[in-house]
């Protein structure tokens, strides 16, 4: 229940008494004013504010009071009981004038004393009671109602602080030095309070600390300090009736110190080992990312199945090291919050090998950035006692002295280097034991480089800007020309300061050859292009704004006119997408040359907006666009609500959904149950619901059964999608209506009427309670037995009479009921009762063993004269001999023989015969003993070897040896299918080879398995024989072993 807070007006309650019935209101007040009145000075100290003063007039505060429709109430859940209802008891009522009153003389609104008489109170237990039998009931207990009682409003009310925004826990960047950080904290009170902050549990200054200040109590700090200012904050409020404390909040700052610049130790590892680089990041705070470089490359390390970076600890791990794997690797370190990087030192990793000298660099090589006519020199030196090799490589190629160029062992010059120079040079160091490589690239800088473009193309009309960036150090200074004329800024050219040259509303008096001077101290260059000016390109056949219907397929047209010496490029943006062709299969672009027209195939939806055909030359770029409204099936219908439902109607109504730019025609009201198949169209009233209407009455339906209802929208285009599925509903009872169908006889013991039927489906059942009468009759008789099956899911009624003849013709009809009452009959059916069982057993039972698991049992059948009952078939009971199982296996059958599988192999079974029809089974026959056969070979065949020649294969294998206790092999099954096929093929022989015709393009699966008298063996692992277009790739994908049998291939 909702609380408000509320007052009650105590010192003019007598101004609005009329407001509330007298007879309520005086035992209310007359018990409440006489003990508050009297307490007022007690009540007013109280914590939980129960009074308050407000402009002079005294209040009592209701705020935990109930709330029941939209009225407060007061709970008099303590009242004594009198004859039935609660009373109130005033035993201790002053008399005044022969009557009871109660005197209200400290109410200060009034002059001289009011009194209520209460002359006409029932005496109970010689006390005056008042009788509160009609006041209204609220959670178990009599209530008052107090809705006519005057507000205040709550912000008038005093009361203690409430926090309503407390501190939470943050990490912060510390990003600068005008940075701040806001901790919020607010809270609502009356009066207003005031805020004051802790640090790590003791009181901030505020006043004295300049980087703290206060905004609506939440804490600002200004330029924070990792060191300074990183700890626990936490919130007062206080007003004048206390003080409380918000949560405690965490306050942590981003930062990542440096790696120590101490040199790390190489990783020796030998080569296809694995290895693990410990970074270990220095201290830090805040989410950080780890990677690394190799050689000091600027790209990150990738990487892959070889080699992978622990984003938890940092570090890095090789598996099977390689010989490229050498080098120095370098942790690099990234806080994601500050964005601040730092790296390790780097980590050698060579390879090891014992009792060898490593090769470490003691001069490795550094970049080189040099100017024209320069030298260069260059050396690499290792720190291995002995002397290593040097080589010199120029982009993979190996350096000799020629020329300009001189290698001296670790030592490289190149005199006078040039454009040609420039490139990734290696010194590599080499010794018996290993290579290492030290990289660097030589830049040779030309002042001339940097050339205009050949040929700039601009529409007349338009823009045009031709740079000029020549390479040179110092900076250069620039001019340019048209033809032999010096170019000067105008007011449709202007000469930038970066050397690049502007011209504006280009005119074909433009076009021609341009020429930018450079100039600085080291000398002057020149570059020079063409400027040519062509027609503007225009559309011609803009798209056109249209309609269209969903499934239909529309064209927009784009066709351009353009300078013949232009080609045009099209694109079409939709919704301000760039439509990708190769990913959409609704958008084709089709014509050619001069248009690039767009069609949209099986249009959707979706499809609707705004659509843009972008045309680019070399020159220009246009663009039009039109719009594109697609007509489609309703969307769905909204919220289907359910109303009135009786047993066989339900009211529906709905919100309509969009109708997709086509009115909607007609509703579709569809119904699903337990029972039905999915969702189905039901009849409703009117049979067709118009477009209009948005409701409908449900006709036809099943009583007792729980329902969900959907509609559909249908407008001119077609059927929309259906709406969600109502809140399923339950129609009421009836009485049931539909009787049990294929009512038959059974089978039966001795002496008993079997009755059956098929139940009445839950749908049709039409309430609970459901169950069957059972009625029968003997033919001929008059009057009719009956019973009843209260079981809704009992299909079968058994009477039992020992007098009843066998095979006695009965008639019979099943009826149903549930709790709203019977139901009709079945039609009449004519039965008869159970027959008796066979009363003799079959002659001359023999069985043979076909295998380890199959036996073969024969035996004589019982001849027609020997039994008066019916013989429907033979049940045949195996055991094994000397089983402690209570139940031996049965098998029916309707005649000899009868083949029993599943056994034991080298086990004694007994077996028996006996007959059986509908009234149960005959006696049985002595037992006769039969013991199967060993079981075969376990060991499946071995050492398989095949060879291929043209389309025939040529298996070989082990013979398979039984054990002693195994059947001896008599020959093999070699069983084979085509991969994508289930039907197999069997091969028998009695040899360890065989041969197969292979199917031309066909891939095959092959397994061999022993055959004995104990039965087929254990199978083969498979062999794949796979179709291949030549021997050697045949060769390469079928060499393998499977499991303990070795597979030898070979090639003819």
């Amino acid at each position: 229940m909702e609380s408000r807070h509320t007052s009650f007006y105590l010192t003019s309650f007598a101004l609005s008494i009329s407001a509330v019935p007298l007879p309520c209101l005086l035992i209310y007040v007359c018990h409440c004013l006489v003990q508050l009145l009297q307490k007022v000075v007690i009540i007013k100290t109280v914590r939980s504010q129960l009074m308050v003063l407000v402009d002079g007039a005294l209040y009592w505060v209701l705020s935990s009071l109930p709330v029941v429709d939209g009225a407060l109430y007061w709970v008099l859940s303590s009242l004594p009981v009198v004859d039935g209802a609660l009373s109130w008891v005033l035993s201790s009522l002053p008399v005044v004038d022969g009557a009871l009153s109660w005197v209200l003389s400290s109410l200060p609104v009034v002059d001289g004393a009011l009194s209520w008489v209460l002359s006409s109170l029932p005496v109970v237990d010689g006390a005056l009671s008042w009788v509160l039998s009609s006041l209204p009931v609220v959670d178990g207990a009599l209530s008052w109602v107090l809705s006519s009682l005057p507000m205040v409003d709550e912000r008038i009310i005093r009361h203690g602080p409430v926090f309503t925004q407390e501190p939470s826990d943050g990490v912060f960047p510390l990003s600068g030095d005008d940075s701040k950080i806001f901790i919020n904290c607010k809270a609502k009170g009356n009066p207003k309070p005031h805020y004051r902050w802790k640090f790590n549990g003791r009181d901030l200054d505020i006043d004295t600390d300049s980087n703290y200040s206060l905004v609506e109590g939440s804490l600002l700090i200004n330029n924070p300090q990792a060191l300074k200012h990183g700890g626990t904050y936490q919130c007062n409020a206080t007003n004048a009736f206390g003080t409380i404390l918000s949560r405690e909040a965490k306050v942590e700052f981003a930062y990542l110190q440096n790696f120590s610049s101490k040199a790390r130790s190489p990783v020796s590892v030998r080569e296809g080992q694995a290895v693990v680089l410990l970074c270990g990041p220095p201290p830090h705070s805040g989410e950080i990312r780890y990677s690394w470089t190799y050689n000091g490359r600027p790209s990150i390390l990738v990487q892959d199945n070889r080699r992978f970076v622990s984003q938890r600890t940092g570090n890095l791990y090789i598996a099977k090291v390689e010989a490229s794997d050498v080098g120095n690797y370098t942790c690099m370190v990234k806080n994601v919050m500050s964005n601040a990087t730092v790296y390790s030192s780097p980590t050698p990793v060579v390879l090891r090998r014992d009792d060898v000298e490593h090769l470490h660099w003691a001069q490795t090589l550094r970049d080189a950035y040099m100017a024209m006519e320069a030298d260069l020199h260059w050396e690499c030196r290792t720190s291995s006692k002995s002397q290593p090799v040097y080589i010199w490589l120029k982009n993979g190629q190996a350096l000799v002295s020629k020329d300009r160029i001189h290698v001296d062992g670790s030592k490289l010059t190149v005199s006078r280097v040039n454009l040609e120079d420039s490139g990734m040079y290696q010194c590599l160091a080499k010794n018996e034991y290993g290579v290492i490589y030290a990289s660097a690239e030589l830049k040779v800088v030309d002042f001339s480089k940097g050339p205009l473009k050949k040929s700039t193309l601009v529409q007349r009309g338009g823009e045009v800007v031709i740079e000029c960036r020549p390479h040179a150090s110092p900076r250069a200074t620039f001019s340019w020309r048209k033809g032999g004329e010096l170019l000067k800024d105008g007011e449709r050219r202007t000469i930038l300061d970066d050397g690049t040259l502007r011209i504006t509303n280009v005119s074909e008096q433009d076009a021609g050859r341009y020429t930018c001077v450079a100039r600085n101290p080291f000398g002057t260059a020149s570059s020079t292009g063409s400027l040519v000016v062509k027609e503007p390109t225009k559309i011609t056949v803009p798209p056109l704004s249209m309609d269209a219907t969903v499934g239909e397929s529309i064209v927009l047209p784009c066709e351009v006119s353009r300078d013949s010496t232009v080609k045009p490029a099209f694109k079409w943006f939709f919704n301000g997408k760039l439509i990708d062709f190769s990913r959409h299969d609704h958008f084709e672009m089709i014509g050619g040359g001069s248009s690039g027209d767009l069609m949209v195939r099986n249009v959707q939806l979706k499809h609707s907006g705004k659509y843009v055909c972008m045309v680019h030359t070399a020159v220009d770029s246009v663009s039009a666009a039109a719009d594109l409204l697609v007509r489609g099936p309703p969307g769905a219908p909204e919220g289907v609500l359910v109303g009135e439902v009786t047993d066989r109607t339900a009211q529906l109504s709905w919100g309509p959904g969009s109708d997709n730019h086509s009115p909607i025609t007609l509703y579709i009201v569809q119904a699903r149950t337990a029972f039905s198949i999915g969702w189905q169209a039901i009849r409703t009233v009117p049979d067709s619901v118009p477009g209009q209407m948005t409701s409908a009455t449900v006709v036809g339906l099943n009583p007792w059964v729980e329902y969900e209802f959907r509609v559909a929208a249908v407008n001119g285009v077609g059927a929309g999608q259906p709406s969600s599925a109502s809140v399923p509903i339950r129609t009421r009872p009836a009485a049931p209506e539909v009787s049990p169908a294929s009512v038959r006889g059974g089978d039966g013991d001795r002496g008993e009427l079997v009755i059956q039927w098929e139940p009445v489906p839950e749908e049709l059942q039409n309430g609970d309670g459901f169950g069957y009468v059972v009625a029968f009759r003997l033919l001929g008789s008059a009057s009719w037995t009956q019973s009843t099956v209260p079981s809704v899911d009992t299909s079968r009624y058994v009477f039992k009479n020992d007098s009843i003849p066998a095979l006695s013709r009965f008639e019979v009809k099943v009826g149903v009921y549930n709790s709203m009452g019977e139901g009709p009959y079945s039609p009449v059916a004519i039965i008869y009762s159970a027959e008796e069982e066979p009363s003799v057993a079959p002659s001359k039972v023999w069985a043979r063993s076909l295998s380890a698991s199959e036996v073969q049992v024969f035996w004589d059948p019982i001849p027609i004269t020997h039994s008066k009952a019916r013989i429907r078939g033979y049940e045949v009971l195996c055991w094994e001999e000397g089983s402690q199982e209570d139940e031996p296996r049965k098998e029916r059958v309707a005649g000899s023989p009868a083949l029993i599988t599943g056994l034991k192999g080298s086990m004694l079974y007994s077996v028996s015969v006996r007959a059986h029809n509908s009234g149960g089974v005959g006696p049985a026959t002595a037992p006769v003993g039969i013991t199967t056969k060993k079981p075969p070979p376990s060991q499946p065949p071995g050492n398989i070897e095949w060879n291929l020649t043209n389309s025939k294969i040529f298996l070989n294998w082990e013979h398979v040896k039984a054990m002693d206790n195994e059947s001896e092999v008599t020959g093999y099954k070699v069983v084979y299918r085509q991969n994508w096929r289930r039907r197999t093929n069997v091969v028998e022989t009695n040899r360890t080879s065989v041969e197969l015709q292979v199917p031309s393009g066909e891939d095959l699966l092959i397994q061999i398995k022993a055959s004995s008298d104990g039965g087929d063996g254990s199978y083969s692992n498979p062999i794949h024989i796979p179709k291949m277009s030549s021997k050697a790739s045949l060769m390469q994908a079928c060499i393998k072993k499977t499991g303990n049998s070795n597979v030898n291939i070979g090639i003819l």
